[in-house]
């Protein structure tokens, strides 16, 4: 297979430059390479060679280069040019129209080298300046340029074309025959073109490219929807929220935005219209880093509009509700990747959970209200959004996630907390032995402020005595926090310190002394203790032996005070005819020790029974004779027996005598008894004494 005449060119170029690149003895210079000549030209006329040469110099090495050039009917010339890697040709040593050999020296105190020589011709080298953008139309999008080629006496040759955009820093490059203009097909409306143009005279060498121009194209109505958000502050239950929008893309905008309008619909009904201008300041509204916020709270709002308009036309309002707290069974998992420059937000979603969901919006705020917040709004199909910007260190920043249901519904789906980089978290505020009672101690601590904890809190540590220590868990992390020790020694003092743990490292400890008495137990003195607990197991004692022996001796006879607990319808004896005559024998005050009264044998009544033979017992004629019904002896039986002592009192006992005592029962069957047995018998002998019919009928 023969090599090609291409091919055979190229190797003698790498035969000849190679000695040269790689093969140079030590201790000499560098040979020159990449040996080029151009002859540029200003307005008017072209006056010198240019020539440039590699390697660039080297400001520790001092070399001497010289430029060697000699025309093919003249002597060889030369110029010296100290350090540098170009050199110029002057009018004067060359024809306009004619060829020259040219090559570089490079000498140092070692010796020489010098460059492979190139061969010119002054006519084919010519280089003209960059064209001339002389003007641009914005519809359609168009610039002109023009050339020097025709004062060059020369024929104007191809021109290329490069353009970009404010928002796309990358060159498009058109390659076209083009030669005075170029225009813009369907450009986008109210973008900032930048253009650049070169060309080349013919025969000549191409121009370097023109200074850039820049042109707006025209305007038109904006499109899409504005970004708008809630700023809610950081718990979403305050419902203190305010209205943030972005600014509209240039893309969206496709013209200058003239203002914004915000429709505020409240939760009665009431609809607000705000108008935001954008060459206005307002203390309704505040700009800061191509954000919007209305300072006035959205507090009782339902939902906003907002649409932002130009010259031409408006977008389409935007719905935005007020967010509320997601009610899902399995709530999202989020992790964050966060330092300086960015923060990386991912999660993951329950199985068919965005069926219902147009969007997911990721929200992160510094955690210090009025700080500095972004957001990010995604398709439901990504379950990652990514953030730039300067994150400050040791600070806290809460990321928050949202699904925007497919009726404009918001639900906050997570939060999380992060930070950029970690610190030492600041003491605990507050630190106190709170309660004592007997050998435990309630400890209670303010935790640390979350603007103070520079840092995700692990655990907080509690040390008593240099002997143990407690690793007490953050949750919840709001509020006052309590921990309890128990098993402590009476007497001893203790000294307890506690400190917050971060990633970065504990706290400075806070510490805090307590002593445990002798005579503590559970927080009740011993003064107070005895009467409680002694005098009420003695009285149960008492009445557990009391009921023992009414029980088994006999209640009536052995326990009078009992006898009224457990029996109705007992009157005191001490009220009987018959024992106010026996007062001497008994032992009033002492009846409430329930003791046995000796008594051999009691006689209360003696009833003597006489039988009549001439008549027969007859319940109805006894009933006519006395002339008493059941029913109609009921006033007479309520007249006391004993009426002098009707109305007095035992000054011993501070109770009415029984002979003021009325048993309804009885006095029923009292129809019975004569006036003669009134009279002869107290109230006492006649409620246990049986009446004449009861021991008839026995």
């Amino acid at each position: 297979m023969m090599a090609s005449p291409t091919t055979w060119w190229l190797l003698s170029v790498f035969l000849v430059t190679f000695p040269y690149c790689c093969c140079s003895s030590p201790g000499l210079p560098a040979p020159p390479y990449n040996l080029e000549c151009v002859k540029p030209c200003d307005q008017t006329h072209c006056s010198v060679i240019k020539c440039i040469w590699d390697p660039k110099p080297d400001p520790d090495s001092p070399i001497i280069y010289t430029l060697y050039w000699k025309p093919e009917t003249g002597e060889e010339e030369d110029v010296t040019i100290r350090n540098s890697s170009d050199g110029f040709i002057r009018r004067e040593n060359f024809q306009s129209h004619g060829e020259l050999r040219v090559w570089v020296q490079a000498q140092n105190q070692k010796g020489s080298v010098k460059s492979q020589e190139i061969v010119i011709h002054t006519q084919d080298i010519i280089k003209p300046p960059p064209p001339t953008i002389r003007l641009g139309h914005q519809d359609p999008l168009e610039i002109h340029w023009s050339t020097i080629c025709g004062e060059l006496q020369l024929s104007v040759g191809l021109c290329e074309v490069r353009c970009r955009t404010e928002e796309d820093q990358n060159w498009i490059l058109y390659e076209r025959e083009l030669s005075s203009s170029y225009a813009v097909i369907e450009p986008r409306p109210s973008v900032v073109y930048e253009f650049q143009v070169r060309c080349q005279c013919d025969p000549s060498l191409i121009s370097d490219w023109s200074p850039s121009y820049r042109i707006r194209s025209a305007e038109s109505a904006p499109v899409g929807e504005v970004d708008a958000w809630w700023d809610c502050g950081l718990l979403l239950s305050n419902f203190d929220c305010f209205l943030n929008w972005k600014n509209l893309s240039i893309s969206q905008a496709r013209g200058y935005i003239l203002g914004y309008e915000v429709t505020v619909l409240y939760n009665n009904g009431t609809v607000q219209l705000i108008n935001v201008f954008t060459d206005n300041s307002s203390s309704l509204f505040v700009y800061d880093e191509m954000k919007w916020r209305l300072t006035s709270s959205m507090k009782d709002v339902s939902s906003v509009n907002v649409s932002a308009y130009n010259a031409l036309g408006a977008t389409k309002a935007s719905p935005l509700h007020m967010p509320t707290p997601a009610k899902q069974a399995n709530d999202p998992k989020m992790y964050l990747k966060m330092n300086e420059k960015n923060l990386t937000v991912s999660w993951n979603l329950p199985f068919k959970f965005s069926d219902s969901v147009k969007q997911y919006v990721v929200q992160y705020k510094e955690y210090l209200p009025g700080n500095r917040s972004d957001w990010i709004k995604v398709d439901k199909n990504q379950t990652t959004a990514f953030f730039e910007g300067a994150f400050k260190k040791y600070t806290s920043y809460q990321v928050s996630l949202f699904a925007v249901s497919n009726l404009n519904e918001i639900s906050q789906l997570a939060t999380a907390r992060g930070y950029s980089a970690q610190g030492v978290p600041s003491t605990v505020p507050s630190f106190e032995a709170s309660h004592i009672a007997g050998t435990e101690v309630t400890l209670s601590w303010e935790p640390v402020p979350s603007s103070d904890q520079r840092g995700v809190i692990l655990y907080y540590q509690i040390g008593v005595n240099r002997e143990k220590v407690y690793n007490i868990s953050v949750t919840p992390d709001h509020g006052r926090k309590t921990y309890k020790l128990r098993d402590l020694s009476p007497g001893q003092e203790y000294e307890v310190w506690i400190r917050a743990v971060t990633a970065a490292g504990p706290s400075e400890k806070v510490t805090t002394t307590f002593k445990i008495n002798n005579h503590e137990d559970y927080g009740m003195p011993s003064s107070f203790l005895i009467p409680t607990v002694v005098i009420p197991v003695l009285f149960i004692i008492i009445a557990l032996i009391s009921c023992i022996l009414c029980v088994f001796q006999g209640a009536k006879k052995v326990c009078p005070l009992v006898s009224h607990c457990l029996y109705e319808k007992v009157p005191d004896p001490s009220n009987s005819q018959i024992f106010r005559q026996m007062k001497h024998q008994i032992n009033e005050p002492l009846t409430w020790i329930c003791g046995t009264l000796y008594e051999p044998y009691p006689t209360i009544s003696i009833l003597e029974v006489v039988e009549i033979q001439s008549k027969v017992f007859d319940l109805d004629r006894m009933k006519k004779e006395n002339g008493c019904h059941q029913m109609d002896c009921q006033g007479d039986q309520r007249e006391d027996p004993v009426k002098e002592n009707s109305d007095s009192t035992d000054s011993r006992y501070g109770r009415k005598e029984y002979s003021k005592m009325v048993d309804s029962d009885e006095e029923k069957n009292d129809c019975w008894s004569s006036s003669e047995e009134e009279q002869s018998t107290s109230g006492y002998e006649k409620h246990f004494m049986p009446s004449p019919l009861e021991v008839m009928v026995e």
